[in-house]
């Protein structure tokens, strides 16, 4: 069981390769593999909380802090590599490009080291910096820069603002459905990214019922759950 504890941990720290490969693709200019590369990190993301709590890795090796490595590489995965992204891409008006990316890795710096960022009922705090969704639609929508540049500007004060957001896989309510939109969402994804450049419409739009849907039961849930004293959050370990 400790060499399982052991594996899980590896998995987890498989991203900080994913993250590596996905910024030579970005300086390569090959953002379709990038992209791909992100997304396999994402499906790391989403499974490996569950591996550690079926190997109860806490127990097995509890001097070691899961939660920090999963920070660490997500750090990495959904805000390093999307702003060197919007760098190097330019979907923002040059002069605002280094703006951008550095707002994005401060804004997110803050967010990840609130002590609320995932609260003890397993929210997250303020805009939960998925740069790397919201450049991939940026990229796939091939919008206006300037569009672009105002979209980012708006997440960028979420990150500030202490609205709570679902964390998908562990939320309290409505579970096997959320699983189960972000599972075919992530299908959509990946099927955008096999049709690049030439991404049918009718998938483009039916990728956004999730989004869409993860908003609105975050808006649903954050009321339901606004009464919530400080003292009652805490920081979640994954691991």
């Amino acid at each position: 069981m400790l060499l399982l504890a052991w594996l899980v941990h590896l998995y987890t720290a498989s991203g900080l390769v994913l993250a590596f490969l996905a910024t030579l693709a970005v300086l390569d200019h090959d953002y379709r593999t990038a992209f791909f590369w992100l997304a396999v990190q994402v499906i790391v993301d989403a499974t490996d909380g569950l591996f550690a709590r079926a190997v109860r890795v806490k127990e097995r090796v509890p001097w070691f802090n899961g939660a920090k490595l999963d920070d660490i590489v997500d750090y990495l995965t959904y805000v390093f590599v999307p702003a060197l992204f919007v760098w190097e891409s330019l979907i923002v008006p040059s002069p605002l490009a280094l703006a951008m990316a550095s707002a994005m890795l401060l804004a997110s710096g803050y967010g990840f080291n609130r002590d609320d960022a995932k609260t003890a009922d397993h929210f997250f705090t303020g805009f939960p910096s998925y740069w790397n969704i919201v450049v991939f639609y940026l990229w796939i929508g091939a919008w206006p820069q300037r569009v672009n540049a105002a979209i980012l500007i708006v997440l960028i004060a979420l990150v500030f603002v202490p609205v709570r957001y679902i964390y998908p896989s562990r939320m309290p309510m409505w579970r096997v459905p959320t699983n189960v939109l972000g599972a075919v969402w992530g299908a959509l994804i990946l099927m955008m990214l096999w049709e690049y450049p030439a991404v049918p419409r009718g998938v483009f739009l039916a990728s956004w019922v999730f989004p869409a849907y993860y908003l609105v039961m975050s808006a649903v849930c954050h009321r339901q759950t606004i009464k919530v004293r400080p003292a009652d959050v805490a920081t979640v370990k994954n691991h």
